[in-house]
């Protein structure tokens, strides 16, 4: 895990993006916070650029005109062209920027940046009069937030001393001290739950899903409140069995608001080729208005609120 900085204000992680006016991350106008780092795999996932815990390089390769000023800017020697194409040796590049700036296409990219837990003070502060109209507040998302659990922590408490509504969005792949000791500081918890059986949960996400279900049961027990999350991979995990699997587990938490149908897209597709490395995503068609809406019906029968888009 990422820990870096003294307590309070001054404490500093890694995030790649803010995004302000948010509707889908929680109740009312968010700004959400993505933190960088996960331990999973997920072979749909919508970002891959937070799946390494520090700041990366990216290229666009669609944007890049192959000038060559980035071989030329870099103090290295790490960048070569090879096919007309930039390549970059990851182990002599030390993310000095001096390529992003020579790139005149905005091809080239620093994808995470080091910030202060003051910095993101300061910009979720600016739209508190949204939050207080809306009934709104800050949603910390990643990758996975519980990563970086000290930085966290201190965003968490600053908003709580500014009254500032928070949810966390998760995996809850965690150690159940993380859980316990940051759980009292969340209004509200979003956990996916991407797949009820562990064998096909570790196929699909890298790590089997037992801790997860555990910690949202102690997230229950702790009377904390949750909005599940299930996103809908046609083929991988919308079959009736997980469905009803999914559905029984959350009628059994008890704390449960809502559970919403995320139907998959290719977004996650689209970035990952900025990154280095080749990641093995999923392209499939997404679920059908049709077939959502039968599935949610389907989830309503075990008395728990369904909603579709989340």
């Amino acid at each position: 895990m990422i820990q870096a900085g003294r307590a309070g204000a001054d404490r500093t992680g890694v995030i790649f993006d803010i995004k302000r006016y948010a509707i889908h991350d929680g109740p009312g106008i968010r700004t959400t916070v993505f933190l960088k780092g996960c331990p999973l795999r997920c072979r749909w996932c919508q970002n891959p650029e937070s799946w390494a815990p520090e700041p990366e390089l990216g290229l666009r390769a669609g944007r890049c005109r192959s000038c060559g000023r980035c071989v030329e800017a870099c103090p290295r020697g790490a960048i070569t062209l090879a096919t007309d194409r930039p390549v970059t040796d990851p182990e002599r590049c030390v993310l000095c920027g001096e390529c992003v700036e020579a790139c005149l296409v905005g091809a080239r990219e620093i994808i995470g940046r080091w910030v202060s837990a003051g910095d993101v003070f300061a910009e979720i502060e600016k739209d508190v009069i949204f939050y207080d109209q809306s009934g709104g507040g800050v949603t910390f998302s990643g990758g996975e937030p519980l990563m970086q659990v000290d930085f966290l922590h201190d965003l968490l408490a600053g908003c709580r001393a500014r009254e500032i509504h928070t949810a966390v969005d998760t995996t809850a792949y965690a150690p159940p001290e993380v859980i316990e000791a940051l759980s009292r500081h969340v209004d509200l918890f979003l956990c996916d739950l991407k797949h009820m059986d562990d064998a096909a949960h570790e196929r699909i996400a890298g790590v089997g899903n037992g801790l997860i279900l555990d910690n949202m049961k102690r997230l229950a027990s702790a009377n904390r409140t949750i909005i599940v999350r299930l996103p809908i991979v046609p083929g991988v995990n919308d079959d009736d069995e997980n469905l009803e699997a999914t559905g029984r587990f959350a009628a059994l938490l008890g704390v449960v608001r809502r559970l919403d149908l995320l139907p998959y897209n290719r977004g996650g597709r689209d970035k990952s080729a900025r990154l280095t490395g080749e990641l093995e995503l999923l392209e499939v068609a997404p679920p059908g208005d049709e077939r959502l809406t039968a599935m949610a019906e389907r989830l309503r029968s075990f008395g728990i609120t369904v909603g579709i888009g989340g």
